[in-house]
C-alpha cells in the first residue's frame, strides 16, 4: 500500500513539474500566444536544404513544432517532407484539422515553415540512397491512412496519429514521435495491439487513452490520459508529458546533417 502511494505521488510530481516547465518554456515565446494565427509567423525556418542546390540528392525529414495557442503547452504539431534525386521541389504532408473534405494536405505550408509563430525541429533525416528507397514506401502509407477524413485533437485520430501510421509502416524511417505528441497511441478498439510508432515493437492501446508502449526507438513508455511518461534507451531519454522528454534530441539520421548545409 505504501509502495503504491509513493508510486502514485511520485508519479504526480512528475507530471507538474513536465507541465511547469512547459509553461515556463511557453512563457520564453510570447510572441506566438500575442498574435493572432493569421499573422503568425509561417516563413522558412532555414533547416531544409536548398531543393534546388541539391537536387541530385534524395532527401526525407520529419519535423514537429509546438501546435499553435494554448495547446503548444502540452503538444506538437508534426509533418513530412521529402524529395526524390532529380526533384527541385519538396513535397510536404501533414493533417489539418480545419476545412472540409479530405484533412491529409499537400503543400499546404513551406516544407520547413515556422509553424503559426513556433520554430520547428528536425526529427528524422535521411539523404541519398536510404532515403530514395523509402519514398515509395511512404506514398503508399500516406495513400492507406485509415482516417483521411477525420479528425479529433483527443485522442486522435489527428496530425500524430497520422506520422505514427507512416512510422509503422515505413520501419526504415526510425521515427520517435517525442511524449507530447498527442494522438500517436491512438488505435482503434478493433486493433488495440499492434506496432508502435517506429515500427519496430510493440504496443498495445486504448484508443490511444491508456496503454503500454515497448519499442526500438520509443523504450518504455505508459500511455494515460495521453499523458505519456516513460524512459527511452535510443538514445537514453526521459520521455515526459507536456514538454516531450529530456536528454537527446531524438533525430535520427540517415547520414551525416552537418555534411552539408
Amino acid at each position: 500500500m505504501f509502495a503504491l502511494k509513493a508510486f502514485s505521488l511520485a508519479l504526480l510530481a512528475i507530471i507538474l513539474l513536465s507541465l511547469a516547465a512547459s509553461l515556463t518554456r511557453a512563457a520564453g515565446h510570447q510572441q506566438q500566444s500575442s498574435e493572432g494565427w493569421a499573422s503568425a509567423r509561417r516563413d522558412s525556418s532555414g533547416l531544409a536544404l536548398d531543393p534546388q542546390r541539391f537536387a541530385n540528392l534524395a532527401i526525407v525529414q520529419v519535423y514537429a513544432a509546438p501546435t499553435f495557442g494554448w495547446k503548444g503547452k502540452v503538444a506538437v504539431h508534426p509533418w513530412i517532407i521529402f524529395k526524390r534525386a532529380g526533384e527541385t521541389r519538396y513535397s510536404r504532408y501533414e493533417v489539418i484539422s480545419w476545412g472540409s473534405g479530405d484533412k491529409v494536405r499537400l503543400n499546404s505550408n513551406l516544407p520547413d515553415g515556422y509553424w503559426y509563430g513556433a520554430r520547428p525541429r528536425i526529427l528524422v533525416d535521411h539523404r541519398g540512397p536510404a532515403a530514395e528507397a523509402m519514398i515509395p514506401a511512404i506514398k503508399a502509407a500516406i495513400a492507406s491512412y485509415p482516417w483521411p477524413q477525420t479528425y479529433h485533437a483527443w485522442p486522435g485520430p489527428n496530425s500524430n496519429t497520422f506520422l505514427a501510421h507512416i512510422g509503422r509502416e515505413v520501419p526504415s524511417l526510425e521515427l520517435n514521435l517525442p511524449a507530447n505528441a498527442l494522438g500517436k497511441d491512438y488505435r482503434p478498439l478493433t486493433r488495440p495491439v499492434g506496432l508502435p510508432p517506429s515500427g519496430r515493437g510493440l504496443q498495445v492501446s486504448l484508443l490511444g487513452v491508456a496503454g503500454v508502449t515497448l519499442g526500438a526507438k520509443e523504450g518504455i513508455e505508459i500511455n494515460l490520459l495521453g499523458l505519456n511518461l516513460g524512459v527511452g534507451f535510443s538514445p537514453l531519454q526521459l520521455r515526459l508529458p507536456f514538454i516531450g522528454g529530456l536528454g537527446d534530441d531524438n533525430l535520427q539520421s540517415g547520414s551525416s546533417v552537418s555534411s552539408v548545409k
